[in-house]
């Protein structure tokens, strides 16, 4: 999508546990985060969903979290509420995703999900430029950085049936890694740090479910080259949630948190944001000399567990009036074991690029709003990295990073590639060099080529390319299926390692050629999506070529 063809800018960051959205006007590029969601004046609402009985969506957001529970009335009409079903998109154990209740699946709800911030978006586009249609209008995903390549043909498919695109393969639709949209934002502060061109400096963006980061150098012209691998994990601020729900496992019993969690997960719901996030999580400051027990209410917060617990540690729990007491150390080891996953990212990233120094490290994302984890990375880290800092409205650096490279994506000079990429193709097999049992019938055999190496600094639209020929005279098309690997590279397609993409079909023009019809064939991955193009040698033309993703629905 040229800079003519779209009047504004719209990014939206989809978040675990909150999203958001942003929008600017191309001709007067200011960034408008919006902060009016239903029932909530906030940069972000929660990923929350909640259905009716047959369903439906009824309430999204941060009106779809639970209400307080009531001692007298347990009864449930309307399902639990769905969250968390972001993770279903990272390449973890099935085991490790939320459950999904019954009736539904992970996909579903990200539609339904995205469809309600779709209306509120059209709706707010419309007040502020009455006519304006969605056909005019770049749309910018921000997506995490460890995610797996076909990964975005899901999210693409789900934003297409959202009624972000009139096509699923609209080009109005850029994604952006959230580490790279967060050093554009942080690029515009640089110089209050007195960091100059040729400073390097780390963003570290601690989400609800992932911790991605990635090392920048400032060139020329206000423009980022990167200069080591974006790095990431699962480690947000809703793991030490979940570490707080071990705790009250450890103290209530294991099975009796499992079995209120599945059967309860309104008040399970509450009990987490409620109490845990608002008056432990983002009150921790890691002092013990001003840190003082906090209690917790288990019948005013989730009545419904008492019931689950046995009756030993009941009787226990009863003579406690069933308050629970939190102690600093309980605190303290419910961040350690994130914060210690956070903090060797960041290590892992300074030991990568020894050569270039680290002049700062910003940290934005909601979880950049603990005063624990700032403390932990100031102390460890301050003797080697003159700053550390928390950019004003950390929450929202996404989001304007990813508008202003919707406005202007040449501030991205630079990529390293994560992943080795190449296609399948069938050589000539070879007596003596061959193995026997990879030969075809035809006499040949399938082995990887290699079109792009992993650690490769390219600009972004640097085409990756090789030559091919028909295997049969009269073929009228060529399947290419591309792979990747983390490895430099790969003999043959079934290597461990080894992962479809997807597939890229290729008209052949000119089968009176027969075999002597080379076709140079290239991939792109711009805009973090992998894009795939081919031409005619002999006619110097582009042929018509159509990728598809592995995993479509």
């Amino acid at each position: 999508m040229s800079f003519e063809d779209f009047r504004v800018v719209v990014a939206i960051d989809f978040g675990t546990t909150c999203s958001g959205f942003a929008y600017s006007h191309k001709i007067n590029p200011d960034v408008m985060v919006h902060s009016s969601f239903p029932g909530q004046i906030a940069p972000k609402t929660n990923t929350v969903l909640q259905y009716d009985k047959d369903w439906k969506v009824k309430s999204w957001g941060y009106k779809a979290l639970a209400a307080e529970p009531s001692r007298r009335d347990r009864r449930v009409i309307d399902p639990p509420p769905v969250e968390l079903f972001k993770l279903h998109l990272a390449d973890i154990n099935e085991e490790k995703k939320p459950k999904i209740p019954d009736g539904l699946n992970f996909r579903t709800a990200i539609i339904d999900f995205l469809c309600e911030m779709q209306k509120l978006i059209k709706e707010t586009l419309e007040k502020q430029w009455p006519g304006i249609t969605f056909s005019q209008v770049r749309f910018v995903f921000t997506i995490p950085a460890e995610w797996a390549p076909g990964t975005k043909g899901i999210l693409r498919d789900c934003i297409f049936k959202a009624g972000f695109l009139a096509t699923k393969h609209g080009i109005n639709l850029e994604f952006i890694s959230e580490p790279e949209a967060a050093a554009i934002f942080c690029m515009r502060v640089l110089t209050e740090h007195q960091l100059d061109v040729g400073a390097s400096f780390m963003v570290c963006d601690c989400g609800g479910g992932t911790v991605d980061l990635t090392t920048r150098t400032l060139l020329a012209d206000n423009q980022l080259g990167e200069i080591t691998e974006r790095t990431g994990d699962l480690c947000g601020s809703t793991y030490v949630d979940n570490e707080f729900t071990l705790f009250l496992g450890r103290r209530l019993g294991i099975d009796a948190m499992k079995i209120f969690k599945e059967k309860h997960y309104g008040q399970y719901q509450y009990l987490v944001h409620k109490f845990f996030c608002q008056r432990v999580k983002y009150e921790f400051h890691g002092d013990s000399s001003s840190f003082r027990p906090i209690e917790l209410d288990i019948e005013r917060f989730c009545p419904a567990l008492k019931e689950h617990v046995v009756p030993e540690i009941r009787e226990e729990m009863e003579e406690d009036e069933w308050i629970v007491e939190l102690q600093f150390n309980d605190v303290k080891a419910m961040f350690d074991s994130v914060v210690d996953k956070i903090i060797r990212l960041i290590q892992n990233q300074i030991n990568t690029n020894r050569e270039n120094k680290c002049s700062a490290i910003f940290v934005v994302g909601g979880f950049a709003e603990s005063p624990y984890l700032i403390t932990r990375i100031k102390d460890i880290f301050s003797r080697e990295v003159d700053t550390i800092a928390v950019p004003q409205n950390p929450i929202t650096a996404v989001l304007r990073g990813a508008v202003h490279y919707g406005l202007d994506k040449a501030v991205v000079k630079s990529r390293v590639l994560k992943h080795t990429y190449g296609v399948e193709v069938a050589s000539l097999w070879q007596q003596e060099v061959d193995p026997k049992e990879r030969r075809t019938l035809g006499g040949r055999i399938l082995k990887f080529d290699r079109l792009a190496a992993r650690g490769v600094i390219a600009p972004p639209d640097i085409q990756f390319s090789g030559t091919y020929y028909p295997v049969n005279p009269d073929q009228e098309y060529i399947t290419f299926k591309i792979y990747y690997t983390p490895k430099q590279n790969g003999c043959y397609c079934d290597d461990p390692g080894m992962v479809p993409v997807g597939d890229m079909t290729i008209s052949l023009p000119n089968v009176h050629l027969g075999r002597n019809r080379a076709v140079q064939f290239g991939l792109t991955f711009n805009d973090e999506e992998i894009r795939a193009i081919a031409w005619d040698k002999q006619a110097d033309e582009v042929i018509p070529a159509y990728f598809s993703y592995g995993d479509e629905f």
